[in-house]
C-alpha cells in the first residue's frame, strides 16, 4: 500500500490496485508529509499544526511526537527507526521516541528549513532552506559541507539508497551531488519548482513532482571506473565503453538490461544489471561469463584477487571469477541493504562484516565455506567501529583487519588466533580514512591533516617499539577537508578532495619489494636491496618481518644497521641457545609474548626453564606455582625470592610464601649443585638450552 496526505487534514491508505483502504482525520490543516519506517510498521506524519504523529499500518493512532508552533515542511525517520528528524523553523532537531531519551536540536539554515533526509547507510542527514542552501550533516549534528548560495530556494533534496549520491531540486534545477557535498552534474529542465526528489530502489533513476504539474525522470549515466591503464565508463543504461589508455583502444560493452552496479580492479570487470551479472576479464572483452542473478538488486560489488562478493537483496553471495557460487555467509539479523564499502571487507580468505546492530562487533567469516571463523565469537572493540578493511597479501593465517573507531583512532588485530582472544593494537589516531595495499601487506590513511603509510601494520604484534620507524608520513593539508582515499594501487595512491578533485601520491616503491622477498623466502636479496636503499624505515620493516619469520641472522643485521644495540645482543644470546624450543620460547620474549614463550617451553616438558624464565621476570605467584605443582625447585623460587627481597630491604607479606618458607629450608650450595644437574640433563637431552646467566640479564632488561 502507499499513502496519499492531503491539504484537508487527512490521509489516505491506498492499495497498489488504486482502492481507497482508509481515510483518518490527522491534522487541522494541511498534512504536508508522510513517512513509512524501514519495516513498513509505521507511519510518520506532519502538519500545518505543527504536530508530529506516529500511527500503525492500519492508520490508529500510536503517540504524537512533538506539538510546535510553526508547521514542520518535511520529517524522516533515523537509521534504525528509533528516531526522528524534523525541521522547526532555521532549526534542525532529532527526537527519539523513547520519551526520556535526549533530544539534539541545532541552528540549521539562515532561511525556513523545506526538506530533510536521513540516509540509513552512510547515517548522513541532508538539509534544503529557503536561505538557498543545502547542508550535510552527522548524525551529532556536525556540519560536514554546506553549498553555495543558489538563485532560488531549494524545494527537495534526496539520497540514493546506497548513500553515495544525492539529488536536489530548486527552481528549473536538478543537482545530482556526491554523499560528501560537490557537484557532479547540474540540469536546468523547464519545470518550475521540483517539489519532491525519490529515487528507484537500486539507485540508478530519480523521479521529481515538477510545479508545472509535470513528472521529471532522471537516470545517472557516465559512472568512472578506473584500474591500471583500463578506464571503463557507463555512456548509456546500458552500454559501457571501454578505453585502454596505453594504446588508446576502444570497446563498446551492451547488455540486455540496464546497469545497476559496477566495479574494476585485479583484471577483471563485474556489472550486475536489474536480472544478471557479468564478469569480463581486461584480456578479452568480447566473450564475457553471465549468469543470472538469484534476488532483487544488487547493492556492492567488492572484489578481491580470487573472488568477488554480491550483496543481494536479503544476502551476501560470494562467486569466483569464473562464476562459480562458492559461499553464502549468513549473519543472523542482520540487514544486507545497508551494507557499504565501509562496512564490509574481502581477502582472499576472509569476509569481514561490522554489524549494524551492535556496531562495536565485526563478525568474521571464512570466505571458502561461509562459516564464522575460530569459535564462531565476533571480534568486540570497546567502542563503536566506524570502517574496517581486511589486508590483502599473505598467507591466511596471518591476514589481519584494520579498523577506525568512533575516537578515529586506528587499530590493527589478528583475524585467526586459534584458541586465544583477539588482540587490537592501536597503531594511530585521528585516521579520516585509510586503504590497504591491492597486494602488499601496506596500509595507508589520513591521520590529521597527515598523509601517512605503514609499511608493516604486523611490527604491531612483532616489536611495538619500532612501530614508529616503520611509518613515513608528508604534510596532507593539500587535500583539503574530509578527503577519501579512493583506491591504493602498486605504489600510487588517489585521493578525492572535498571538491571532487582526484590527487595522486606516489610512496616508495621499496617496502613492497622487500614484502615480496620476504614472501619468496630470499633474505639475502632483501638485505642486500636494504643496503643499497640505505633507509631506516626499510631496514626496520626487514627487521620486523625477520623476528616475525623466526630469521635471527637477517634480525641481527637489520637492528643493527637501525642502532637497536641492545636488541642486537639479545639476538646474539638468543642465536646461541642450543635447542629449538628455547629459542622459539626467546623470540616470543623478545616480542613481548610471555604467556606464548612459557608455554612453548613447558610443552617440551622443560619445568625448570620455565620456573626461572618467571623468576628473571619477577613473575613470583607464577613461579611458585609452576613449582609446587611439578613438585620441584621450590627451594630455587624461595631462594631467589629471598635474595630479590634482601636487595631492596623487604619483608615478606605474601601469604603463599610464607606458608611454604616454614616447610622448606633454603641452601644455595643444594639449589646451584640442582640448577646445575639440570643444565647437564638438559645438554645430554639436547633437546633445549639453559636460561643460562648470559641470557638473564637480557632477559630482564626487555621486559
Amino acid at each position: 500500500m502507499f499513502v496519499l496526505t492531503s491539504s484537508d487534514g487527512k490521509f489516505h491508505l491506498i492499495s497498489k490496485l488504486g482502492r481507497v483502504e482508509k481515510s483518518v482525520e490527522a491534522h487541522s490543516g494541511a498534512v504536508l508529509t508522510g513517512r513509512w519506517n524501514y519495516d513498513g510498521t509505521a507511519l510518520l506524519t506532519a502538519g500545518e499544526d505543527g504536530h508530529i504523529k506516529i500511527w500503525s499500518k492500519s492508520g490508529m493512532l500510536r503517540s504524537t511526537l512533538a506539538q510546535n508552533g510553526l508547521p514542520v515542511y518535511s520529517v524522516a525517520w533515523g537509521p534504525d527507526s528509533e528516531k526522528v528528524l524534523y525541521p522547526l523553523g532555521k532549526q534542525l532537531i532529532i527526537k527519539p521516541l523513547q520519551p526520556s531519551s535526549k533530544v539534539l536540536q541545532w541552528k540549521a539554515h539562515d532561511g525556513v528549513i523545506l526538506k530533510v533526509d536521513w540516509n540509513p547507510v552512510n547515517d548522513l542527514i541532508l538539509s534544503a532552506g529557503e536561505d538557498c542552501k543545502y547542508k550535510v550533516w552527522d548524525s551529532y549534528g556536525r556540519a560536514l559541507y554546506s553549498s553555495l548560495s543558489h538563485e532560488y530556494p531549494i524545494t527537495s533534496i534526496s539520497w540514493a539508497p546506497d548513500g553515495e549520491l544525492f539529488a536536489v531540486g530548486s527552481f528549473h534545477t536538478l543537482r545530482l551531488c556526491d554523499k560528501t557535498g560537490w557537484s557532479y552534474a547540474l540540469e536546468k529542465p523547464n519545470t518550475g519548482s521540483i517539489f519532491s526528489l525519490t529515487w528507484s530502489v537500486d539507485g540508478t533513476q530519480v523521479a521529481g513532482a515538477c510545479g508545472n504539474g509535470h513528472v521529471i525522470f532522471a537516470h545517472v549515466i557516465e559512472q568512472h571506473w578506473e584500474w591500471n591503464n583500463f578506464e571503463v565508463t557507463l555512456t548509456k543504461r546500458r552500454a559501457m565503453q571501454v578505453r585502454n589508455v596505453i594504446n588508446d583502444a576502444m570497446d563498446l560493452l551492451e547488455f540486455r538490461d540496464r546497469v545497476i552496479k559496477a566495479s574494476l580492479k585485479y583484471g577483471h570487470l563485474v556489472v550486475s544489471t536489474s536480472l544478471q551479472c557479468y564478469v569480463f576479464s581486461t584480456k578479452n572483452w568480447n566473450t564475457p561469463l553471465i549468469f543470472d542473478l538469484k534476488e532483487g538488486t544488487v547493492s556492492l560489488i567488492l572484489q578481491c584477487e580470487r573472488h568477488f562478493l554480491l550483496v543481494d537483496g536479503g544476502s551476501l553471495f560470494l562467486y569466483s571469477y569464473e562464476g562459480r557460487l562458492i559461499s553464502s555467509p549468513k549473519v543472523p539479523g542482520m540487514r544486507t541493504d545497508i551494507l557499504n564499502a565501509q562496512t564490509v571487507s574481502l581477502s582472499n580468505d576472509t569476509i569481514a562484516i561490522k554489524d549494524k546492530t551492535d556496531e562495536k562487533l565485526i563478525y568474521l567469516f571464512d570466505a571458502l565455506s561461509g562459516k564464522p571463523l575460530g569459535d564462531g565469537k565476533p571480534l568486540a572493540h570497546k567502542i563503536e567501529v566506524v570502517e574496517i578493511a581486511l589486508d590483502q597479501g599473505g598467507p591466511a593465517s596471518e591476514r589481519k583487519v584494520a579498523f577506525v573507531d568512533k575516537n578515529r583512532d586506528l587499530y590493527i588485530s589478528t583475524v585467526r588466533k586459534l584458541g586465544k582472544e583477539q588482540r587490537a593494537v592501536k597503531i594511530g589516531s585521528m585516521v579520516h580514512t585509510l586503504a590497504w595495499n591491492d597486494l602488499s601487506n601496506i596500509l595507508c590513511g589520513i591521520q590529521d591533516s597527515r598523509f601517512t603509510v605503514w609499511y608493516y601494520p604486523n611490527v604491531a604484534f612483532v616489536d611495538k617499539e619500532l612501530l614508529p620507524k616503520t611509518i613515513t608520513e608528508k604534510d596532507g593539508s593539500e587535500y583539503s577537508k574530509s578527503p577519501h582515499i579512493v583506491s591504493f594501487v602498486e605504489n600510487r595512491v588517489t585521493i578525492r578532495k572535498s571538491d571532487g578533485s582526484l590527487v595522486h601520491t606516489n610512496i616508495s616503491p621499496y617496502p613492497a619489494i622487500i614484502h615480496d622477498y620476504i614472501n619468496a623466502a630470499k633474505w639475502n636479496e632483501a638485505v642486500r636491496l636494504c643496503r643499497f636503499v640505505k633507509e631506516q624505515t626499510t631496514w626496520a620493516c626487514l627487521a620486523a618481518m625477520a623476528i616475525a619469520n623466526k630469521d635471527m641472522s637477517t634480525a641481527e643485521i637489520a637492528y643493527a644497521a637501525i642502532g637497536e644495540i641492545d636488541k642486537v645482543q639479545y639476538i646474539n644470546s638468543i642465536k646461541d641457545l642450543p635447542s629449538k624450543e628455547s629459542r622459539l620460547a626467546h623470540i616470543q620474549l623478545f616480542s613481548g609474548n610471555f604467556q606464548d614463550a612459557e608455554a612453548i617451553i613447558l610443552q617440551a616438558g622443560l619445568i625448570y626453564q620455565a620456573i626461572q624464565l618467571n623468576i628473571d621476570s619477577y613473575n613470583w605467584e607464577r613461579a611458585l606455582e609452576l613449582a609446587v605443582k611439578h613438585k620441584t625447585h621450590v627451594d630455587t623460587v624461595l631462594a631467589y625470592r629471598q635474595k630479590y627481597l634482601n636487595d631492596f630491604n623487604k619483608k615478606e607479606t605474601n601469604k603463599r610464601f610464607l606458608q611454604y618458607a616454614e616447610g622448606v629450608e633454603v641452601d644455595w650450595e643444594k639449589i646451584r649443585a640442582k640448577i646445575e644437574m639440570e643444565l647437564v640433563k638438559e645438554r645430554e637431552r639436547g633437546s633445549t638450552g639453559p636460561l643460562g646467566p648470559s641470557t638473564r640479564s637480557s632477559v630482564s632488561t626487555q621486559q
